[in-house]
């Protein structure tokens, strides 16, 4: 089986920091050449695989100005489907505009939705879902509109991720900083609560970061790291009382939150997207419809068995699930189209 992955290019694949949709896609490449799977990564020239590596851009647009996203954007993409017909079958882990591709070539194509930034966006999914196989992330964040063929939740190296018994008594947000993840909320609840909070993450929105994080922020009770990665990230996300994820959108998936959950981190989160299909109210952590009730989650805190919460990452989202998942769809894919013909 020869499997050409696209990835997306606003980081390297894989991140040295942020970049959840290169990190998953970097993460299942990695687990399909362990398979023995013949797989070409499409990504910036500075990326690394154990596969093959092939690409023209020279390095992320999320890391260098110079580089156009939009030109080289398109470069990317034409760079492999002007090859595609030496691949069984393409993975698009880079959002639609791969679409445009679909019709002028044999090779079928699996997208990966890694969620919806608006519904504007729908026409070019809509209109090539005779032709392209679409996996959700989560079953929450399936489009009525749209047919899938899966549902594949992301997996992590759990053994990666070391397992912190006792966390402290510091509470966490883990996220972009911008008013859909939740770091006002998390700063009123936590504070309300006594604990002091550690944030960590990209600036999205600069505006909002002033407004509400910056004069929050006297390394006693708020302290804002920026973005971290290698042992600071996984010493930050296990050593934490509590991971507060108070969203204020439907979040597709959540990498962060199966992350300090693999630490042993229980998670506090909005009842909104994915997070009822990841948390198990009570057992992994709280999901909770408003910041009076995430503070009564603080609360209870002491009722969670950070082994058990451990222990549902490494019985549901390992890379090894997510990877077999795949190979399950690119096989029922392949076999489909061999009958066909």
């Amino acid at each position: 089986m020869r499997i050409a992955m696209l990835a997306p290019i606003a980081w390297r694949t894989p991140p040295r920091a942020y970049g959840p949709w290169e990190l998953v896609t970097s993460m299942l490449t990695e687990a399909l050449v362990k398979r023995g799977v013949d797989v070409t990564l499409f990504a910036t020239l500075d990326s690394e695989t154990a596969g093959t590596l092939n690409g023209v851009v020279p390095a992320p647009y999320g890391d260098n100005p110079s580089i156009d996203a939009k030109v080289w954007e398109f470069r990317h993409l034409a760079h492999l489907f002007e090859q595609a017909d030496q691949f069984d079958l393409i993975h698009n882990q880079a959002d639609f505009p791969a679409h445009a591709f679909a019709r002028l070539i044999d090779t079928p194509i699996v997208t990966t939705i890694h969620g919806f930034s608006s519904d504007r966006i729908l026409p070019m999914y809509q209109e090539f879902q005779d032709v392209v196989h679409y996996v959700a992330i989560s079953d929450a964040d399936r489009h009525p509109g749209l047919r899938y063929t899966a549902t594949i939740h992301h997996g992590i190296p759990v053994a990666d991720f070391p397992f912190n018994p006792n966390g402290s008594e510091d509470l966490l947000f883990f996220g972009r900083i911008h008013p859909d993840k939740g770091a006002a909320e998390a700063i009123s609840v936590a504070r309300s609560s006594g604990h002091p909070l550690h944030m960590y993450g990209i600036v999205q929105d600069r505006g909002y970061y002033e407004t509400e994080v910056q004069p929050a922020e006297d390394d006693v009770h708020v302290t804002y790291h920026g973005v971290v990665g290698g042992t600071q990230r996984l010493d930050a996300l296990g050593n934490a009382r509590a991971l507060l994820h108070l969203i204020n959108f439907d979040e597709p998936f959540g990498l962060s939150v199966i992350e300090a959950m693999a630490c042993g981190t229980p998670v506090i989160a909005s009842r909104r997207g994915s997070m009822p299909e990841l948390i198990e109210h009570g057992v992994t952590g709280f999901l909770v419809d408003n910041l009076d009730e995430a503070k009564q989650a603080i609360e209870r805190l002491d009722e969670i068995d950070r082994a058990t919460v451990r222990r549902a990452v490494a019985d549901r989202f390992t890379i090894d699930r997510m990877a077999d998942a795949y190979i399950d769809v690119y096989r029922r894919i392949l076999s489909e189209r061999r009958r066909e013909n």
